[in-house]
């Protein structure tokens, strides 16, 4: 089976080969911004088809390497696997590969000139092995593909989201490409999404030590106040009612998901703690309809590809914006038969961030080479969780980098390698 680019995907593979093979960027990495759903496997598949030296790609999880080996085996090509989740250690021409599995093998990738990185985020300048790995491969061109751009910084000021480009070390230097999720849902790439916000007070909330999610105790003590389990129940069985052919809950709490799991005949729940094959099975009745609703803790709101995805309950309140908008990506894919994703927000976290699509990657800055994201003008991105929030200045507390201006212009897509060319011409 092969597949026919869709145009912003075209530029996108354009925009990431012509970065990675241009002398002129040696000691500079990429980054391309793929809305979930946008088909970034078949982006990267399209790159690496086209470089013309061997290249290492990194995946998160072998359910994302599983995707990417597949598209590449659509197009002719049968990729090197090096991951001990799928219990292969394979080096060639194109390695898709998990980092915990290569992380102490990083000499034997040494020549090779170009690496990729799904899920671009989970990159920390600050130390890991991703770091720890570039490092070794210091000659190495770096191109990162990801939906959401930014990490989570705390200092003596708060808690705030860093867009990539914009953290202090960076891996990432510049925005090579970027689509915009307005477009893709305007142009039929991204299925309507109807949004359905229940009362909620996050006030009630209280943040931990670092900032970064709210406490245990502050969520059992409100949700136990306010009886959010039997809300919870109600909600889930008031869709089935209403006739949704399935239903993805995201919960707080294990035993939470357990509970209404139980609660619901012939629901089931999967979280962290459970087995490999027995999760796999839950997943696969759940995409073959055999079972309606599944609840979970932290395990699907990245590499669920289910595009048949329909309905998706937010119970679990978060400050964290990236697992916001990966939790309603998994139901904006569009599907033959379904004629929206419903997703009931019991959490406010809709009100805290607004709709996924009104998410706006902007360049800001004098030059226009500062990157934020943005909804409906207000930054989410580059400024601390009060300010974001509504209650201080909104100000954007970072200082400027030195990156090719990128342009203000605003479209389904954008590529910084075209718009560099432009000017140079």
């Amino acid at each position: 089976m092969t597949y026919q680019l869709r145009p912003y995907q075209q530029e996108a593979v354009a925009s990431g080969v012509a970065y990675l093979t241009d002398p002129r960027m040696r000691g500079r990495n990429g980054l391309i911004v793929a809305p979930t759903g946008s088909g970034k496997s078949l982006v990267i598949a399209g790159i690496v088809t086209q470089l013309p030296g061997p290249c290492i790609v990194f995946q998160p999880n072998k359910e994302i390497l599983q995707q990417n080996a597949a598209k590449l085996e659509s197009y002719g090509y049968q990729p090197a696997l090096f991951s001990a989740s799928v219990g292969r250690k394979e080096i060639g021409a194109i390695t898709l590969a998990t980092i915990g599995s290569v992380a102490k093998h990083a000499e034997q990738f040494r020549p090779f000139p170009y690496v990729l990185v799904d899920e671009a985020h989970f990159c920390n300048a600050k130390g890991g092995m991703y770091r720890d790995f570039l490092q070794v491969l210091d000659r190495s061109r770096v191109l990162g593909l990801t939906a959401t751009p930014y990490r989570l910084a705390s200092n003596s000021f708060g808690s705030i989201l860093r867009f990539l480009t914009r953290t202090r070390p960076r891996i990432f230097r510049d925005v090579v490409h970027q689509t915009q999720i307005a477009d893709l849902c305007r142009d039929g790439f991204l299925s309507r999404v109807e949004y359905r916000e229940q009362p909620f007070r996050r006030d009630r909330l209280r943040l931990n030590s670092t900032g970064a999610d709210y406490t245990d105790a502050s969520v059992q003590t409100y949700f136990h106040e306010i009886g959010f389990e039997g809300q919870l129940q109600r909600t889930v069985e008031g869709l089935l009612a209403e006739g949704r052919r399935n239903v993805l809950v995201f919960t707080r709490f294990v035993e939470e998901s357990q509970r209404l799991a139980a609660a619901i005949p012939g629901a089931a729940t999967v979280s962290a703690e459970t087995p490999d094959r027995e999760r796999a099975r839950v997943l696969e009745d759940f995409k073959a309809g055999r079972t309606r609703v599944v609840t979970n803790v932290g395990i699907v709101a990245i590499g669920l590809d289910f595009p048949g995805l329909e309905t998706v309950v937010l119970a679990r309140p978060t400050v964290s914006l990236a697992l916001y908008y990966q939790q309603v990506g998994r139901g904006i894919r569009p599907c033959p038969g379904k004629d929206r994703c419903v997703v009931v927000d019991m959490v406010g976290v809709v009100e805290q961030f607004g709709r996924v699509e009104d998410l706006v990657l902007e360049a800001t800055g004098k030059s226009g080479d500062l990157w934020a994201i943005t909804s409906r003008g207000r930054p989410l991105t580059n400024c601390y969780f009060g300010e974001r929030d509504g209650a201080g200045s909104g100000q954007r507390p970072d200082a400027p980098y030195a990156l090719t201006p990128p342009g203000r212009r605003r479209s389904s897509s954008r590529s910084y390698w075209a718009t560099r060319n432009r000017r140079s011409a």
